[in-house]
């Protein structure tokens, strides 16, 4: 037998035992997953639970990603840099001035209204009661932010503008400190940033949000994202779905897993932040995007985005049919 004959024989028994191997199931080396990078701020709730249960990861495992979860207090940055691919949910008004920057993002979901969860408030013996009353006085708000509107908007319903105060640009964790240290004197808040306050001292509400917006929240992707990998971002819209349907369904559970991520809250401040919110995730119809257009078009009046915009002309991607 010639070293040719034998060499022949090997190569024949290495690939029958290689195919052997496969047809008994033996291991076989997988690429390592793909990164999703989804970006959190404190207000993302319902992310919060899908990173704290391992919801998202199980669920896109066998698509061959993992997601990696980064924390911002400045979000219109990031989202305008598309420096994440899924972005924080946001308030109604931060979809204005990344769409005035031109960003690439398309609307993939939002949660239905909580008008109530955002307001403006003082302390409870400060002698402002109305917002007319805010005249010459220091106002924190976070740029950008939905609280922005909804300041400008009250200003704009009681005869003022943002010239007749002196508005405190603070991002909410400095607006928190500067508020409860009295630097402050009024401060335009979200949940759970307005629960803190409440817990801290006593407050009283001189406007929230209802007959302004309804704050609606809005879910984002990068465009390229969007486009690249549909069944992700479907993953990703059903889980926020469930993840909704389960805080609505187990409020005290809900307060168990979120009070250690807030600071070890007191429960009833967990609970009364949650109570403010509806957690009811829904797709996004462009002809709701009304109140979007109400927006961008006092932000344009108050001079707080440079250019007019048409707020309905946003890329909107929608579930699969029956898979919403």
């Amino acid at each position: 037998m010639t070293d040719e004959t034998l060499s022949r024989r090997r190569l024949l028994r290495a690939g029958f035992g290689g195919a052997a191997a496969v047809a008994l199931g033996a291991p076989s080396v997988h690429a390592a997953p793909r990164e999703v990078k989804i970006s959190l701020q404190r207000s993302s709730v319902l992310f919060t639970v899908l990173k704290v249960k391992g919801t998202l990861a199980e669920r896109l495992a066998p698509l061959g990603f993992a997601p990696s979860w980064h924390l911002f207090t400045r979000v219109i940055e990031p989202m305008t840099a598309g420096a994440v691919d899924i972005h924080a949910d946001v308030a109604d008004a931060v979809p204005i001035f990344t769409q005035a920057t031109r960003a690439p993002l398309t609307f993939y979901a939002r949660e239905r209204g909580a008008p109530a969860a955002e307001a403006i408030i003082v302390p409870a013996d400060s002698p402002v009661r109305t917002v007319a009353d805010l005249k010459g006085r220091t106002v924190g708000v976070s740029r950008g932010s939905g609280s922005h509107y909804v300041l400008a908007a009250a200003l704009k319903r009681a005869g003022l503008t943002f010239a007749d105060i002196k508005p405190a640009y603070l991002q909410a964790p400095e607006g928190a400190a500067a508020f409860e240290q009295g630097s402050l004197d009024a401060w335009s808040i979200w949940d759970p940033f307005l629960a803190f306050a409440e817990a801290k001292r006593p407050v009283r509400v001189i406007a929230d949000a209802a007959g302004l917006t309804s704050y609606h929240r809005y879910y984002l992707a990068n465009d390229s994202f969007v486009a690249a990998q549909p069944e992700v971002v479907s993953t990703i819209y059903r889980s926020l779905v469930e993840a909704g349907a389960w805080m609505r369904a187990n409020p005290e559970a809900a307060v168990a897993l979120l009070a250690p991520i807030w600071g070890d809250l007191p429960p009833p401040v967990v609970a009364a932040a949650n109570s403010r919110r509806t957690y009811a995730v829904e797709p996004v119809e462009r002809g709701q995007l009304g109140e979007q257009q109400a927006i961008a078009d006092v932000f344009h009046e108050a001079k707080l985005i440079p250019r007019r915009i048409d707020a309905t002309a946003v890329p909107i991607w929608q579930p699969p049919a029956g898979r919403g």
